[in-house]
């Protein structure tokens, strides 16, 4: 077993030996996760998960994504949300990355001095924010042997919803978000790029399961997106 781990995410390697069926192995990895999962801290963003691959293998296939009207960080939330996971199902793919930028996310910059000066703290600016995007029950309606639950979605998805929040209150007056800070619409690691024929996009590696054919996995792969037609298969004299 080897890990390596960066700030938002951890991966385990775990190498089987040879003699060992893939999805016999595959079967008791996912019964320890499932034991582990108590031991998890609660607010992770994301069920741990797993993957049948070979860590000596290349890629299959690699697929870009680029656009002249979606930001990358659009066409990263389509293909993290949508496209890996209808591609992970494909019979033979074992594992499947999404590559070149990250999920879209409001970054705010605070001003420390401005917070100073009105009293306001760090935590209460980070406690508005979880406030703000709470997705509990708001509500119940109860009467003739049934109860109904009323609940609604309070995430915020913009930079200009997040202005006008209000983090606290100094002298009688509402201290607002973008009284405070800068705010702008970004993803939540900068520190990614991808680039398409030289246009930024985002690159998809596709790596197959062990054992699989690769012409088989590359076609079926093909199919599910609707790429471009498969390649044919070399023809025998």
């Amino acid at each position: 077993m080897t890990s390596s781990s960066q700030l938002g995410s951890t991966n385990i390697t775990m190498q089987f030996d040879l003699n060992r069926n893939i999805d016999a192995a595959a079967r008791d990895v996912q019964a320890s996760i499932n034991a582990a999962r108590g031991q998890l801290p609660t607010n992770l963003p994301n069920n741990p998960t797993y993957r049948k691959v070979n860590p000596a293998d290349s890629p299959i296939l690699i697929l870009a994504l680029s656009s002249d009207t979606a930001t990358v960080a659009q066409m990263y939330d389509v293909a993290d949300s949508i496209l890996s996971q209808k591609l992970a199902q494909v019979s033979g793919v074992g594992q499947v990355f999404v590559w070149g930028s990250s999920q879209p996310a409001v970054r705010v910059e605070v001003n420390p001095t401005l917070l100073n000066k009105l009293g306001v703290g760090l935590d209460t600016v980070r406690n508005a924010l979880n406030a703000a995007n709470s997705n509990a029950p708001k509500g119940e309606v109860s009467g003739y042997g049934r109860n109904n639950t009323f609940a609604d979605n309070d995430q915020l998805f913009t930079a200009d919803q997040y202005r006008p929040l209000i983090v606290a209150y100094n002298n009688g007056a509402a201290v607002r978000l973008g009284d405070v800070a800068d705010l702008k619409d970004s993803v939540a690691d900068v520190r990614n790029i991808g680039l398409a024929n030289g246009k930024p996009g985002v690159l998809m590696p596709i790596f197959r399961q062990p054992g699989a054919n690769i012409i088989d996995t590359w076609t079926a792969c093909a199919r599910s997106c609707r790429i471009c037609s498969p390649p044919s298969r070399p023809r025998s004299n």
